[in-house]
């Protein structure tokens, strides 16, 4: 399987790259979500709302809400128990 990476730079303006573990769309909301984690990390998973700009780049956006990230979260188990 390909490993799928995103390059996060950091408040000191470092470059620092991440494993994506999964991308998907709400249906409900028609936002686009990634779920990332440190390569060198077993243990923390992070996830954003993915907004995609004209020149291809993109901006990532905090979880805003408990709704949100619990939706995440079920996703996520979802994905990982058929992983």
């Amino acid at each position: 399987m390909e490993e799928k990476t995103i390059v996060i730079t950091d408040e000191n303006g470092n470059a620092v790259e991440f494993e994506i573990i999964l991308t998907f769309q709400d249906p409900k909301s028609k936002k686009n979500y990634v779920v990332y984690k440190d390569p060198e990390s077993v243990e923390e998973v992070m996830a954003a709302e993915y907004v995609e700009e004209e020149d291809g780049q993109g901006t990532l956006l905090d979880i805003e809400t408990d709704e949100e990230f619990e939706m995440i979260q079920e996703v996520l188990n979802t994905f990982t128990e058929e992983d």
